[in-house]
This record gives structure tokens, C-alpha cells and sequence, in this order.
């Protein structure tokens, strides 16, 4: 396999070959995790529920208190900058702002410049095969700091939790605080109840305020469905009718199985499907950034 990669990234201000691109050693992402980060879906040259990814980033950024670089219309630019350079249909980009470069202290002046790192990735994200087959999934402890709210570059208990889950030969991990549900480890949790509801945690400060999240609600609504934003366990999962995860990489995947016991009939059930056929038709209605 070749290992030349030929991607190119958008780096401090300019675009280079992702092989030559650098960041210097006292950069506060590097040192600290002191930043914030985003993605979108591209689809069929379409950038996915872009503004609304973009407004989360400008409010990650507010939270930790480092000016947003961009408008969201220059945030636009660049990224269809980066569709075109690199030939992007299907994949993801990635945008990284961290506070900028100072000598390490934890402290740091208000007058840094942020780092700005975009770069893209190849992927079928409409084509994923466990929509057909299902996810296998484990839990583990959630053991992330207490703002789960901001999408922040520091991931190292969602690192260990993607291990745990490479270890056991699974597909996800569901993080638990005591015995509820928060949610994956890079990804919303859902289920649908015995009674219909679908099911997902409400947004606070424990969990990330997910933009697929936020999307299969609006369509589960618009299709009659009764949806309830609670925490749930993880007997209420084992005893769905349907379990199933979402996030701009994977859209909506079904679960069949969870630390090794059988969830929702063992197969992927009728509303995951109806959800996700439903999205991705209101996806290819938006103007395509890329013919």
C-alpha cells in the first residue's frame, strides 16, 4: 500500500500538502489540549447541517475564551476551499482551533492568535455497513472532565474508552455514570421504548449537544414520533425495542448488542431505518458545494 499521502490541509492561513504540514512544539493544543475542535459530513459533494456545526464551534470557543477566527461564511469558503482542492465527495473535515503558541505555562495573554487546522478524510459515511448489520457495543465508565458540553481536543477518556472497544471487537462504547447512560464514546445514544418513544438524554453539561442528534429529533418529530429527552439506564437499553447511535461520521446506527447480551430482537429494527432514509433524502435536497 502506498504510504504518499496526497491530502491537502488548510494550516495556520494556508494550504499545503498535508505530508509538509507542521504546528510548532509550544502550541497550547499540542501542550495542553487547550482547544476546541469540529467536523462535518460531506455527501455527495454536499457539506451536512454545516451552519449548525459552525455554531457549535463558535460556542465551544466562547466557553474556553478564544476569538473565533473566522465568520461562518469564511469558516464556508475555506472548507469548499478544501472540497475542491482535495476532489472531496464523500468524507469528513475536520476543523482544530487551539488558543495558539506561547512558551508552556498554564497560564496564558489574552492576545494570543488561535491556531487554525483544517484537513479532510475519505469516507462513504452513507455507505456504512452496520446500518445493514448492526453495532455491537460495550459500556464503560464515563471518566471525561464536566464540561461534556464543549468539543473539546483533549480525548484521552474517549481514546481509552475506542481501545476498550478495539479490544473487545466491538463497534462503540456507551459511557455510564453510575448506571445511566450519557452517551458513546464518539457518538449520541438513542433507543426506542416497548411503548414507541424515542428516547435520548437532554442536553446539559454532561453531554455534547450532537448536530445529528439535534437533526434525527427533528425528523422523528416531523414523522409523529413521540420523542422524550431523559437520562436512561442501562436496563432501560437492554429492554428496548430498538437501540441505536448517531453522529456526523456514521449518521444513525443500529445496536443489536450490548456487553454481550442481546438488544432490540438482536436486528435493526424499523424506526432506525425509517430515520436514517429519512436524512439522507433531506440531505441530497441541499445544494451540492462540489459537482
Amino acid at each position: 500500500m502506498s504510504t504518499v499521502d496526497n491530502r491537502i490541509a488548510f494550516v495556520r492561513g494556508a494550504f499545503v500538502p498535508l505530508q509538509d504540514a507542521v504546528i510548532p512544539v509550544m502550541d497550547r493544543g499540542f501542550l495542553f489540549g487547550d482547544g476546541v475542535y469540529e467536523v462535518t459530513a460531506i455527501i455527495e459533494g454536499r457539506l451536512v447541517d454545516n451552519s449548525i456545526h459552525l455554531k457549535r464551534l463558535a460556542r465551544s470557543l466562547a466557553e474556553i475564551g478564544i476569538p473565533n477566527p473566522f465568520t461562518i461564511e469564511k469558516w464556508t469558503e475555506i472548507e469548499t476551499q478544501l472540497m475542491q482542492r482535495n476532489e472531496l465527495r464523500n468524507g469528513l473535515i475536520y476543523i482544530q482551533v487551539s488558543r495558539g503558541v506561547a512558551e508552556r505555562a498554564f497560564q496564558y495573554a489574552d492576545d494570543l492568535e488561535p491556531t487554525v487546522v483544517m484537513f479532510p478524510q475519505f469516507a462513504q459515511i452513507q455507505s456504512n455497513p452496520l446500518t445493514r448489520t448492526g453495532a455491537r457495543i460495550i459500556t464503560v465508565p464515563d471518566l471525561r472532565w464536566a464540561r461534556r458540553d464543549i468539543k473539546s481536543t483533549s480525548l484521552l477518556a474517549q481514546v481509552m474508552a475506542k481501545h476498550a472497544v478495539k479490544q473487545a471487537g466491538v463497534n462503540e462504547a456507551w459511557m455510564l455514570d453510575g448506571e445511566q447512560i450519557t452517551e458513546g464514546a464518539s457518538s449520541t445514544a438513542f433507543i426506542v421504548t416497548r411503548g414507541n418513544e424515542l428516547l435520548t438524554r437532554n442536553l446539559s453539561r454532561d453531554i455534547l449537544p450532537g448536530i445529528t442528534r439535534r437533526a434525527i429529533i427533528g425528523i422523528a418529530e416531523r414523522h409523529g414520533l413521540t420523542v422524550v429527552e431523559r437520562p436512561f439506564s442501562k436496563a432501560e437499553v437492554l429492554d428496548a425495542a430498538e437501540a441505536f447511535y448517531t453522529s456526523a461520521s456514521t449518521i444513525a446506527i443500529p445496536v443489536i448488542e450490548m456487553d454481550g447480551v442481546c438488544v432490540g430482537g438482536g436486528a435493526p429494527g424499523p424506526v432506525v431505518r425509517s430515520l436514517y432514509d429519512a436524512y439522507l433524502q433531506d440531505v441530497m435536497a441541499l445544494p451540492a458545494s462540489l459537482s
